[in-house]
């Protein structure tokens, strides 16, 4: 199944379904934003992250933290299960 992608921050962050079961990532590599949001919050720094992924610039990483505040922009509500 296909879809549009999104595009987002300059075209830094992408979201397509067919690359990484949709998950946004880094200008369509297969490289998750997750991953390296969770490779920051472990505490490794962009410049070891670079080390790690040579193919992404400094740029990548900022966008990703851009995104994810994006992200806690929205507005959240708890549904009560059971």
């Amino acid at each position: 199944m296909t879809g549009e992608p999104g595009i987002f921050l300059g075209g830094r962050i992408t979201i397509d379904p067919d690359i990484c079961n949709g998950k946004p990532t880094i200008r369509g590599k297969r490289i998750a934003a997750q991953t390296i949001l969770e490779f920051l919050g472990a505490g490794e720094t962009t410049e070891e992250i670079l080390k790690q992924y040579p193919s992404l610039e400094p740029e990548d990483i900022r966008a990703c933290l851009q995104f994810a505040a994006l992200l806690m922009n929205n507005r959240y509500d708890l549904a009560k299960v059971a």
